[in-house]
């Protein structure tokens, strides 16, 4: 496995409204932390962990390329299809990261984009998780934590 550790941070921000990329807290979803528990056996074994970290978005808001980047492909977390109006992403290297960034329409799924040019915009979050902090899901390829890019 390549690791992609050369970018040291932080991270400008990612999310209009957001400057400061704020990690999402707690709400009757869960909470954005890596390493949170995820999934309906929060305290079984069906559960899973979560990892990456959420970035507080609004929906709709315009999310933004840290850094110069190259848009490999279209990234999808669920295959639920009750799930579908959140159903997109992108998979991203640049400045020797690789990460994935979930819940955003992306404005292309290849390519080269410049540090703050436009990536896409975030999806209607509360039409599938009402209550719900949105956010936009940021993962590193490797599965490590990204707080330290933060």
């Amino acid at each position: 496995m390549t690791m992609y550790t050369a970018y040291t941070g932080p991270l400008e921000f990612l999310c209009s409204g957001n400057p400061t990329n704020r990690i999402r807290g707690s709400d009757k979803w869960g909470v954005g932390h890596h390493g949170a528990r995820r999934g309906r056996g929060l305290l079984s074994q069906r559960g899973h962990t979560h990892n990456g970290v959420d970035i507080v978005c609004q929906d709709g808001a315009t999310v933004y390329a840290p850094f110069d980047l190259t848009i490999e492909r279209r990234a999808r977390p669920y295959t639920d299809p009750k799930k579908a109006a959140i159903n997109n992403g992108i998979l991203a290297r640049g400045q020797g990261v690789c990460f994935k960034l979930f819940y955003v329409a992306p404005v292309k799924v290849s390519g080269s984009v410049a540090a703050g040019q436009r990536l896409g915009v975030l999806l209607p979050m509360q039409q599938v998780y009402p209550g719900i902090t949105s956010h936009l899901h940021l993962e590193l390829c490797d599965q490590s934590d990204p707080t330290p890019y933060l």
